[in-house]
């Protein structure tokens, strides 16, 4: 994290939304990214380094290594250790990524165990890395400061798994402009183009949407661009770091010979007759149908919403006849768990009876019961109905085993029933909680800049309290791109918690609502609570950020009356432009989604013991001292209003 952050004052105009907001009596946040995004290359120029196309570690005259040269490539499984100078924010979001890499190919990664090449991650003084396995024993892969965001973090691990940049293929002058007048005079060497063995398509199309493009005015000696893509649509696209695009995945799957992702088990959307190999279960007197509407709702499937009628297709399990408790069962295919825990993930339509249930089942496959056991994971009754609803469910299940959806039947009347759509079945965590948007286009349309909503207030699993800011139409200076911000606020179990918060990660993610889980673009920003970072208010008095809400929070009324402490807010002002939140379906049926989670990630603070006693290795060619890492020879000039300090433990 940045030892300067911006403090910005945000007053209260949130009451113009018709959003869950607050009376605000007064209220600060503080900004990481200081009120600009900074991408690779100007992270890297600020730290006074100046590497081959920006971030590739290479010796000065090394040949650049070929892509389709099997030496280069690492084994499916890859060493790691993650080194002690690494913040702990960067921890979780390389282990995150780590995560992102297993849900979508067949790239795995271990904490190193004496192998003979592994990747050392540190804290260098940029984000770096080198192209593929140099088979040098400790390779090194920089994550610096402000380097510790998801995009980023894949970036240079597909580096290391052996990629160029996108914009440095042989073909690259077919679908964008480099326009040399615009280059920083001495950088030029950045924009060379390699032939096919060295920065292989791969046979897949030109991306602009590649996490490893440059964006448009990257090495520029001013502000014009100095990439133009020959598609001007695309023109505030390339440079995205926000995740793989699918293009990234179907490149790293080919190179590496992958056909199975080692974390994710299924898509569902029904699209198909043969409905993803699930079947009709055993024990019912009624049956869930494959349908494209519903009389009673709903009208349309959920994949399709707000773009086609009439063409996808939903399961429906009908309540609007038949009587009480009338059952039906739909089992999935057999899978078989490489983990203890899986998340769930699928939409939910109840357009039947209050009292309708849907209940959701494992059925587990063991020596003691080679026919299936079932076991009830969790009822879902009521809730918001008339619309598909997103839920996630936890599964822990360690043997082969079957998601079963069982129906049932309520007594009061009904014109609908239960639909089920876009499933997701991923050996991942889910995410703690969901905070829905509804109506989003017209919030997006008429909701001035500055403006703030707050989202309802949510409980960690071990009981801290907080909810998320959101400035739909970012800050005043900045209208066009949204900001966000984590508030501890006061809740239930404040006396029995630590003060100041130590060591929570929060994850706020805009889920890409893609129907299917690997093709999904989210745009995930992650801290950490610092428990001794401070603030110095304008009186002199230190404070600890992440205190106790009522100690150093703000008294808020909600919109029910009630009244509780907010506290100052940490985040993003760059959280997303508006091009690339229409750039993919972040929005979707007019609403947006939010996955939110607040992790204890204590465990984060010591390194790999394993690399404590393994002998130094040296990259006898590493070109860049980082003895002084952390230390940028260029300091950025970010806007504060008070100073900023970690103090020791």
């Amino acid at each position: 994290m940045a030892s300067l952050h911006t403090l910005l004052i945000l007053c209260g105009c949130a009451t113009a939304l018709s959003l869950p907001t607050s009376s605000l009596t007064g209220n600060a946040v503080f900004d990481v990214d200081n009120g600009k995004e900074l991408d690779i290359f100007e992270i890297n120029e600020a730290a006074g380094l100046d590497l081959v196309e920006g971030d590739i570690l290479i010796k000065e005259g090394e040949d650049r290594n070929t892509i389709l040269d099997e030496k280069y490539r690492w084994p499916t499984t890859v060493p790691y250790v993650l080194d002690s100078s690494l913040e702990v924010n960067a921890k979780g979001v390389i282990l995150r990524a780590f995560e992102q890499y297993r849900l979508k190919t067949c790239i795995d990664f271990k904490p190193w165990d004496g192998e003979p090449n592994y990747i050392f991650v540190f804290k260098g003084r940029g984000c770096y890395s080198k192209v593929g396995n140099q088979r040098m024993g400790k390779q090194e892969l920089s994550i610096g400061e402000n380097c510790d965001h998801l995009g980023i973090v894949e970036h240079e691990f597909l580096h290391a798994l052996g990629f160029w940049h996108e914009q440095s293929r042989s073909d690259r002058d077919d679908y964008v402009t480099i326009m040399w007048d615009q280059i920083e005079e001495g950088k030029e060497h950045n924009f060379h183009s390699y032939n096919e063995t060295v920065s292989s398509s791969l046979g897949v199309p030109y991306d602009y949407g590649s996490v490893m493009h440059y964006s448009k005015t990257d090495f520029s000696k001013g502000s014009e661009p100095t990439i133009v893509t020959k598609i001007p649509e695309f023109l505030d696209v390339i440079g995205q770091r926000m995740e793989f695009s699918e293009s990234d995945l179907l490149k790293l799957n080919r190179l590496y010979n992958c056909t199975t992702a080692s974390i994710f088990l299924d898509s569902c959307q029904f699209e198909e007759p043969n409905i993803c190999g699930m079947i009709q279960g055993d024990g019912g007197n009624a049956k869930w149908a494959r349908v494209q509407r519903v009389k009673g709702g709903p009208q349309t499937d959920y994949t399709n919403l707000g773009r086609c009628q009439g063409v996808g297709f939903f399961m429906h399990f009908s309540t609007a006849t038949g009587t009480k408790g009338d059952q039906a069962f739909l089992e999935s295919r057999l899978f078989h768990p490489k983990r203890r825990s899986q998340c769930l993930q699928f939409y939910h339509y109840n357009s039947g009876s209050v009292d309708d249930q849907l209940n959701i089942w494992v059925r587990e496959y063991t020596v003691k019961n080679p026919k299936g056991a079932l076991r009830l994971i969790q009822k879902i009754r009521g809730g918001f109905r008339g619309s598909w609803e997103l839920y996630h469910v936890t599964l822990n299940v360690s043997d082969k085993f079957r998601v079963v959806f069982e129906g049932v039947k309520g007594r009061n009347p009904s014109k609908g029933g239960l639909s089920l759509d876009d499933l997701n079945l991923s050996e991942t965590k889910c995410p703690q909680h969901i905070w829905r948007i509804r109506d989003f286009k017209r919030l997006l349309a008429t909701t001035p800049a500055g403006s703030v909503a707050y989202s309802p207030r949510f409980l960690s699993p071990d009981g801290y309290s907080f909810q998320i800011s959101l400035n739909i139409n970012g800050l005043k200076d900045s209208p066009h791109i949204m900001a966000i911000y984590l508030h501890l606020t006061s809740g239930p179990k404040d006396n029995n918690l630590q003060w100041p918060c130590p060591w929570r990660q929060a994850s706020m993610e805009l889920m890409d609502q893609n129907p299917d889980i690997q093709h999904r673009m989210n745009n995930i920003k992650m801290i950490t609570t610092d428990p001794n970072m401070t603030f110095t208010d304008s009186t002199g008095n230190v404070k600890y950020i992440w205190d106790n809400p009522r100690k150093v929070g703000s008294l808020v009324t909600d919109t029910d009356g009630s009244k509780f402490y907010r506290g100052w807010g940490y985040g993003y002002s760059h959280y997303i432009t508006h091009d690339r939140l229409k750039s993919r379906s972040f929005i979707k049926g007019d609403d947006v989604i939010f996955l939110l989670s607040l992790e204890d990630v204590t465990g984060l603070l010591g390194t790999q013991t394993r690399e404590s006693w393994r002998p130094e290795i040296r990259d006898l060619r590493l070109e860049i001292d980082d003895r002084d890492a952390g230390e940028p020879k260029k300091q950025m000039n970010p806007r504060v209003l008070g100073p900023w300090t970690k103090r020791s433990p």
